[in-house]
């Protein structure tokens, strides 16, 4: 059953041109009465292809780990602002994140910006995360300014866990040891160390700013 959901999905354009064709042979044949629900049928497979599209497979296959099968069926998306709200600002977000793990930081920014400027409703939540992402990619860059006014906005807005948080309060640290703010950079370091995460890099981060700290004088 799952197979055949699936190649429902994939080829739900062709199936939809099939049902609509044999629509309108019915409806030579035998008249409207009948042929207005196969029409119906045909219309609603239709608008599935192009205003929903393969998006439960895309975000299976990123839950499965097969980044270059989301990516596949990513690029099957042809005109992605045709999808519903929702489901463009996801389509936007996937694909800037496998921009990340690709290290392709220019169309990740652009893609981020995209699902921002989508503002649908249900996926608010998931603001934070792609200002910390924008903050994150232009700390990369070297755009200082920018991180800090984006990492700020990611913690305004709130992040997913504890571990995001802290990442974001250590890059906001590191950029204001570079300003020379001594005051900015104790005070984030001790946010993000209160907030005690466990992720190996983030422990060896704060082990690493730590021995800064101590040195900064006041």
């Amino acid at each position: 059953m799952k197979k055949i959901w699936r190649y429902l999905i994939l080829y739900r354009l062709y199936v939809a041109i099939v049902v609509i064709a044999i629509g309108v042979w019915v409806n030579i044949s035998s008249g409207i009465l009948i042929a207005w629900i196969i029409y119906l049928l045909g219309l609603i497979l239709l608008v599935g292809h192009f205003m929903v599209g393969p998006m439960r497979l895309i975000q299976e296959a990123v839950e499965a780990g097969e980044f270059e099968e989301a990516r596949r069926l990513l690029n099957t998306i042809r005109f992605p602002r045709l999808l519903f709200k929702p489901l463009r600002q996801a389509y936007y977000l996937i694909r800037s994140n496998l921009d990340m793990v690709n290290q392709d930081l220019s169309s990740a920014e652009e893609n981020i910006k995209k699902s921002l400027e989508t503002k649908s409703k249900t996926m608010k939540e998931y603001e934070g995360v792609s200002y910390f992402q924008l903050g994150a990619i232009a700390y990369q860059k070297g755009d200082l300014k920018t991180a800090y006014a984006n990492l700020r906005t990611a913690i305004r807005l709130g992040l997913p866990d504890k571990e995001n948080t802290a990442a974001a309060y250590l890059q906001l640290s590191a950029i204001a040891m570079n300003r020379r703010d001594f005051k900015a950079v104790k005070m984030y370091f001790k946010k993000a160390k209160d907030l005690k995460p466990t992720t190996p890099e983030l422990v060896k981060q704060i082990k690493e700013m730590e021995k800064y700290i101590t040195r900064i004088p006041g």
